[in-house]
């Protein structure tokens, strides 16, 4: 059915149901149906192809499915050395599957892909709280076929949770404006602070937007607003600080280290790596960042969205967005303050910009497929823009919002397959030309029969969608592992600089250079735990449990690898980087000496940075105390054998 259809649809639906509102046709639960079922497929097909994903994360739920202890503090190891360098909320879901259906590439990846469905569900139901159900269907379907978002509602990232609690933020923000309803704003800063758990201060950014959203637009006095947002306020400081304090509150003897700190605090990771390092480049435990307007993590501007590295994950309609919130903001201009549907874009369209121009400045580290958190306002802002503007397409103005809509999306996408030549070669001139055709009817859209007009939105649909849909599959088509996967196409070059970290991909979770999954722009596998050898395998489970660790590897990439091949504890020695100052070498050695560890893993190392002085000390001490013996074609040392 055509957007033009949907939207006349809705205009003539006069029926209401108990409540008071109007009733949705009849073909919308059928279309809303068959789009979740579409997503679900394009997530869930042919996933457990990728694997272990990412293997950082995927050996923290290991952990978390033999040992509530690990789960509860999102442990590398079910021996509890040290955590992930993320706060546990979406190992939890992961940890949750792979206790119920035991651990495995399905149970590891099957939650991130039905978090993506929820959250175009959740997406829709947002947008057709404001407006209609066609507008509502087109933002879930611009999220569903988003590239960056294919690639990580199939990955074993925090990322997808984080979209997940961050959209139905929104939507409960949105209901909060209907009434003034401070239950459904509270439950909003809620849901943000579950997304701080998940992500930390990256899903703290939208609270300026909600909370300015809600004290110009909702309902009710001044007065009562300012003390709803603080009600807000304080339900996300409890749903996001009780972890924090249960940790920071934790003996530390008892507890595994906190990965990602140097000073074993997750208040320092939070405010720190996690947190304003981000932001400035000073993330100490890391490679290092920007510094500047270029550095390790590309450069910085304006435009960085739309340069090779995060152009083709997720800007192809980033410009039809910018013109369709202003053409909203048009057609809201004189309404009241209360207005739900302007009010709806000042939300989606702040999150936006706002969320686009810390990634676009941020010094630190910084990583494409952190683009996914602008499809869920990407989507709204064309759902409700180009709906918006078609019911009003008999006034010349809505028209040319339309127009300038139809050419930015046709010009910025043929930009981008003229930098991905070698991918689908001849598609950008077959779909510039439906759009200019489409963008031709548009002018003369008030003079066109009623089934030409229908066309001619089908024509700006399919147009406008093609590439990023094919983008898509070509993406979910593809297996994907290592700390840096990449989306379909890779594209060349562009506006804002080159961008990215050296050699056309960003850095690993903890720094690193670039390693991205198979297909999809990765080029190297440093950040890439390794297969080892049966051999080895059998040599690590050999006597297992008369040890704590069966084995210990400098940085987590080389102890998740047989981690995973075993089922059996492995140390991560300095956590991703092998640069967090744990264990000491006292500490290694009196570890040692009581029997704990079983086989040092030689040749393992963390990002590129290079490991941390205790790392060094650690190895230089293994390496000349203990003979060194070949097993599967891995070093080794016997630690039980001095």
């Amino acid at each position: 059915m055509s957007t033009a259809t949907l939207s006349d649809t809705t205009t003539r639906s006069t029926s209401y149901d108990e409540s008071g509102r109007e009733r949705d046709p009849a073909w919308v639960r059928p279309t809303l149906l068959a789009l979740l079922l579409s997503t679900g497929v394009l997530y869930l097909w042919n996933l457990s192809d990728s694997g272990w994903a990412n293997s950082f994360y995927a050996a923290a739920v290991q952990a978390g499915s033999q040992s509530w202890k690990a789960m509860f503090f999102g442990s590398s190891d079910a021996s509890n050395f040290i955590t992930v360098d993320k706060p546990p909320a979406a190992l939890w879901v992961m940890d949750a599957s792979a206790r119920v259906f035991g651990f495995n590439a399905w149970s590891l990846l099957a939650p991130q892909a039905l978090e993506g469905v929820l959250a175009v569900g959740v997406l829709y139901l947002a947008v057709r709280r404001v407006a209609s159900p066609a507008a509502g269907l087109l933002a879930g379907l611009v999220l569903a076929v988003t590239p960056v978002a294919a690639l990580m509602f199939r990955f074993d990232n925090p990322d997808s949770l984080l979209v997940l609690t961050l959209v139905a933020a929104a939507y409960a923000t949105t209901r909060a404006l209907e009434t003034g309803s401070t239950r459904w704003l509270a439950l909003a800063g809620a849901l943000v602070g579950l997304g701080f758990l998940t992500k930390m201060l990256q899903a703290i950014v939208l609270v300026p937007v909600l909370a300015g959203v809600y004290l110009l637009a909702a309902p009710t006095g001044l007065g009562r607003r300012i003390r709803q947002l603080l009600w807000s306020g304080a339900a996300m400081v409890v749903a996001a600080g009780w972890w924090v304090a249960v940790v920071e509150l934790w003996p530390a003897s008892s507890r595994p280290y906190i990965g990602g700190s140097q000073t074993n605090s997750i208040l320092e990771l939070t405010l720190g790596y996690n947190g304003f390092g981000r932001l400035t480049g000073n993330e100490t435990g890391s490679v290092g960042g920007g510094g500047g307007t270029t550095g390790r993590w590309g450069a910085t501007g304006l435009l960085r969205m739309f340069n090779s590295e995060f152009g083709g994950q997720v800007s192809w309609l980033i410009p039809a967005a910018l013109v369709l919130l202003a053409g909203g903001l048009w057609v809201t201009f004189r309404r009241a303050r209360t207005d739900l549907l302007r009010g709806a874009f000042l939300l989606w369209g702040g999150w936006l910009l706002l969320t686009g121009l810390v990634f676009s400045y941020a010094q630190g580290i910084i990583h494409p497929y952190y683009s996914v958190a602008l499809a869920p306002a990407i989507g709204a802002l064309v759902g409700l823009g180009a709906v918006e503007l078609w019911a009003r397409r008999e006034a010349l103005p809505a028209r040319a919002f339309l127009l300038a809509a139809l050419l930015a999306t046709g010009g910025w996408t043929y930009e981008l397959l003229l930098r991905s030549p070698s991918w689908y070669p001849g598609l950008g001139g077959v779909l510039v030309l439906g759009v200019l055709l489409a963008a031709a009817a548009v002018l003369w859209l008030p003079f066109l029969h009623k089934r030409v007009v229908s066309g001619v939105a089908a024509l700006a649909l399919v147009t406008s969608l093609a590439a990023p849909a094919v983008a898509s599959v070509a993406t979910a088509a593809t297996p994907h592992s290592g700390a840096i996967p990449s989306a379909s196409p890779a594209v060349s070059g562009g506006m804002g600089g080159p961008g990215g970290a050296p050699g056309g991909m960003g850095g690993g979770p903890r720094g690193g250079p670039p390693a991205g999954g198979r297909g999809g722009g990765g080029v190297g596998s440093l950040l890439k735990a390794s297969t080892p050898s049966a051999e080895l395998v059998a040599a690590l489970k050999a006597n297992a449990s008369s040890y704590t660790w069966v084995a210990a590897a400098i940085g987590s990439n080389g102890a998740a690898g047989p981690q995973l091949a075993t089922g059996l504890p492995v140390m991560a020695i300095g956590g991703f980087n092998g640069s967090d100052p744990t264990p000491t070498l006292a500490a290694f050695q009196a570890m040692v000496a009581q029997g704990e560890i079983h086989y040092f893993l030689g040749g393992s190392r963390g990002g590129p940075g290079g490991s941390s002085g205790t790392s060094s000390q650690i190895s230089s001490w293994v390496a000349a105390h203990y003979p060194a013996q070949t097993i599967g074609g891995t070093t080794v040392y016997d630690l039980s054998k001095a």
